[in-house]
């Protein structure tokens, strides 16, 4: 799992090549995918801190685009609040020239960072991706169903999207789906997959009209 070999990646520094592998090569599958039956869909990277720390990523992502074919809007880069406020200048700069191509951007594990909101103006971003901890514990607590609310009101207000974390069970899925929520991703749609694995879940679902959810993020 990802909290099992993330922090060592990036204190170590591998990150920066693991990353400038896992963009390529989500890049290259996403033209795949869209060649065999799947125009709209949209391919979600993380970035690291790191990988901005180093310098260059920017290029990296124009790279990955241009090697692959992809067309920029069926990319979409999933940022932490922590890397939009660190160079926060060098950042906008950057952040701003993939807009301009049509790059989608997505914050991660919003709510769990810093408390300043001004980013998401200067960033303009595009979606809000709940962090999973607020979603499980909406059953059990108020406080935790009032952020999650208190979210996607404001996203909504803002004109961007937002992607719940986590979803595990049906109820959480239908009470986030009358809460204004856009999008889902979490076990209740599958674990982790490989390519080919998800291939196969894509194929078994393409056709039905209702779901679970009506916007399964399967990034």
């Amino acid at each position: 799992m990802p909290g099992d070999f993330i922090d060592v990646a990036e204190e170590s520094g591998l990150i920066v090549p693991l990353g400038t592998w896992v963009l390529r090569e989500a890049c290259r599958r996403a033209v795949a995918w869209r060649a065999a039956g799947w125009p709209d869909l949209v391919m979600a990277v993380n970035l690291s801190t790191v990988q901005f720390r180093r310098g260059g990523i920017g290029a990296e992502v124009l790279a990955a685009l241009e090697a692959s074919g992809l067309d920029p809007a069926g990319l979409e880069l999933e940022l932490t609040e922590s890397i939009l406020l660190e160079g926060a200048e060098d950042v906008l700069t950057t952040v701003s020239t993939w807009k301009a191509l049509g790059i989608q951007l997505a914050i991660d594990d919003f709510g769990t960072g810093y408390s300043s909101l001004a980013y998401l103006k200067r960033f303009q971003v595009d979606k809000l991706k709940i962090d999973q901890s607020f979603i499980s514990g909406m059953a059990e607590h108020d406080q935790d169903r009032a952020i999650v609310q208190a979210i996607i009101d404001m996203a909504s207000t803002l004109d961007l999207g937002t992607i719940a974390e986590g979803v595990e069970d049906a109820l959480q899925a239908s009470q986030l789906h009358f809460m204004g929520c856009d999008e889902a991703q979490g076990y209740l749609y599958a674990r982790p997959l490989a390519a080919a694995d998800l291939e196969r879940w894509w194929r078994e679902r393409r056709g039905m009209r209702a779901s679970a959810w009506p916007g399964v993020n399967a990034a």
